[in-house]
């Protein structure tokens, strides 16, 4: 039995639903709006790469280390997005969570809040997790500034740690939560959300 089973998720008209080939035509959609491909600090696919993606996120589930899911805006029945569990390490029970990217019309919305209250909720309620841990680019501000949100702490920066899409290496800044951190955590996710449905 996997660590990671499949699992949809939902709630504040967001789901999360494992990723399959039958997202492509969705996924496809949500990056173009923004050409997201084009920054050179994100992994979106171009348009034309977005089959072979969903292949690759696949192949790494029937390897047991990413989960994918297809985020679904459930009032217009599109897919806006995908993020993932990833580095997943049933020994010690801990999870990143990663591969994250939105169609630019729902980025600053309650989307992605309630994807990771969704995936942290899962991760530390049903799972068991003792950690949860994000990574991302050093020069992924935006991204940097979100996680720190969530309450996660800095743990560190791996200097010359991956490539980037234009060939250039990245230093990878670490991030995690540890499981008595969580209901700290989560107060402040639904405090957010309950923000954001007031301003939206």
């Amino acid at each position: 039995m996997a660590f990671v089973e499949p699992v949809t998720l939902q709630d504040r008209g967001v789901r999360l639903e494992p990723l399959e080939l039958h997202h492509e035509a969705g996924l496809a959609a949500a990056a173009a709006d923004g050409q997201l491909w084009q920054l050179r600090i994100t992994s979106v696919p171009e348009p034309d790469q977005t089959r072979a993606y969903i292949e690759a996120a696949l192949q790494a589930r029937r390897e047991g280390h990413r989960f994918a899911f297809a985020v679904i805006d459930e009032a217009r029945g599109e897919v806006v997005g995908t993020t993932s569990y990833h580095d997943i390490v049933p020994a010690v029970r801990r999870v990143e969570i990663g591969w994250t990217w939105y169609a630019r019309r729902v980025q600053r919305t309650h989307v992605n809040t309630t994807a990771k209250l969704l995936l942290l909720t899962h991760a530390f309620d049903t799972l068991g997790c003792h950690v949860v841990g994000w990574r991302t680019d050093n020069f992924n501000f935006a991204s940097q500034r979100a996680i720190e949100r969530l309450g996660a702490r800095k743990d560190g920066v791996l200097r010359g740690h991956a490539l980037r899409r234009d060939g250039t290496i990245r230093d990878t800044v670490m991030y995690s939560m540890r499981s008595g951190e969580w209901p700290e955590a989560k107060a402040q996710l639904l405090y957010l959300l309950k923000q954001k449905a007031q301003a939206e």
